[in-house]
């Protein structure tokens, strides 16, 4: 009988991290099990994954919960920080957006 050795389905790369082999974002599958949607509809999201990669996905997160939700914050600042041109393009539409999206976090919370 052979001995089957472990599957590795995330990497770490440019500073990110991914599904391994792939050009999509673990940050993608986290806030779509974080909405709530099982690993099939995840699956379906994105075509490219297969079930397996999903739930390996899944369970890196979960087994590194902490680290991984201390990286998505991180994330998130340095995304609310960089400059957005539509600030300066149409500053109306951009504080709706802003509006939008404070209000959305405090239904959420």
């Amino acid at each position: 009988m052979s001995v089957l050795a472990a599957k590795s389905y995330v990497e770490y790369r440019n500073e990110g991290y991914w599904i391994e082999g792939t050009r999509i974002s673990l940050d993608s599958i986290v806030y779509a099990f974080r909405k709530g949607l099982s690993p099939e509809s995840i699956v379906q999201s994105f075509p490219l994954l297969t079930l397996e990669q999903v739930y390996g996905a899944i369970a890196f997160y979960l087994a590194n919960r902490a680290e991984i939700d201390v990286y998505l914050a991180a994330e998130e600042d340095a995304f609310d920080t960089m400059p957005q041109p539509l600030q300066s393009a149409d500053p109306v539409l951009y504080s709706k957006l802003i509006a939008a999206k404070a209000t959305k976090q405090r239904v959420e919370s």
